[in-house]
């Protein structure tokens, strides 16, 4: 019998924790608030969200449970058309949500989380390794955040070993640190780890302004950059919010690219995956460093004014009728 055809060569692998996002409807203690709108979310799934609609191969990896909330993770995957074929069921563990809270001014909402000994967090080696036989990575590009090594020690070990197999096989990887401190034991842990993560991931990391501070101990954007690219990264971008960002590369090159003007911010959550969707997006298609920054700007300027995480990343169609060059700097 012949073998089953291998599907074609992904464009990106990402991996994560899947959550039930409902959002409040008004604004107020969450206590109080007596409705809420549902999306999917996680920094993970917001990439690959922001990239499927631009037209990029990618999939998740990740467990649900089997739950209402597994089921709807499932479905959106379908929807956007990410590829599920790493998306475990988990029968004995169920899927996280979280609730967010809605402001007027702009400001950051209140959060909770509830994730707490979910599937995703129960996803180890043992899983890559059942699903991922023959060897081969299976992406062009790996996408990482530093939530994921946060959920357990199986999915710390998990990431650790992607990362590795990434470059052994020279495939590029992408690391937002994305932090939650929330979810570590300590300050002193998250730092450690995360720092170790970029230096085993190399490639391209993406840190925000007071991330990178917090990462590094440096304060200024060049510190923080040239921190990572000492210790092994091509190419870094700081995230500086409205202010755009700052990148610079191992061949010297460096700048600060300022952002679009955002005349109301409705809600910031998810302005930092909408910057790595276009930054990943554009250095995927052969863009420069520059470039990819411009578009990574556009995209996260974009977010910050829908209210879910990836309400505003763009569809191809929309990406291809702005021009960046035209938009308004401050």
């Amino acid at each position: 019998m012949d073998a089953a055809p291998k599907k074609p060569l992904l464009d990106v692998l990402t991996v994560g924790e899947p959550l039930a996002l409902f959002v409040a409807q008004q604004p107020g203690d969450l206590a109080d608030v007596g409705s809420f709108q549902r999306f999917a979310a996680g920094a993970e799934l917001n990439v690959a969200t922001g990239l499927a609609r631009l037209g990029v191969r990618v999939a998740y990896l990740s467990k649900v449970g089997e739950d209402a909330f597994g089921r709807f993770v499932r479905r959106t995957l379908d929807t956007e058309g990410i590829d599920a074929r790493y998306l475990l069921n988990d029968a004995q563990h169920g899927t996280g949500f979280m609730l967010k809270g809605r402001t007027e001014d702009g400001s950051d909402p209140a959060i909770e989380y509830h994730r707490r000994g979910s599937a995703a967090s129960h996803m180890g080696l043992a899983d890559w390794r059942n699903l991922h036989a023959d060897g081969v990575f299976p992406a062009r590009h790996l996408h990482l955040t530093g939530i994921t090594p946060a959920l357990s020690t199986t999915m710390r070990d998990l990431v650790f070993e992607l990362a590795r197999q990434a470059r052994a096989a020279g495939v590029s990887v992408s690391f937002d640190p994305n932090l939650r401190p929330r979810l570590w034991p300590s300050q002193a842990a998250m730092v450690d780890c995360l720092n170790a993560l970029a230096a085993q991931a190399g490639g391209t990391v993406l840190p925000g302004l007071a991330e990178g501070r917090l990462l590094t101990g440096l304060q200024h954007p060049q510190d923080i950059a040239d921190f990572y690219l000492r210790q092994g990264a091509s190419q870094v971008l700081v995230k500086l919010g409205a202010q755009g960002a700052f990148f610079a590369d191992a061949q010297g090159r460096s700048a600060t690219l300022p952002a679009p003007v955002v005349t109301q911010v409705v809600d910031t959550v998810g302005a930092g995956d909408g910057f790595a969707v276009g930054v990943i997006s554009a250095l995927l298609e052969g863009l420069d460093l520059a470039a990819a920054c411009a578009r990574g700007n556009a995209i996260g300027a974009r977010v910050v004014q829908f209210p879910g995480d990836a309400d505003g990343l763009p569809t191809r169609a929309q990406l291809m009728n702005t021009n960046f060059q035209d938009l308004p700097h401050g």
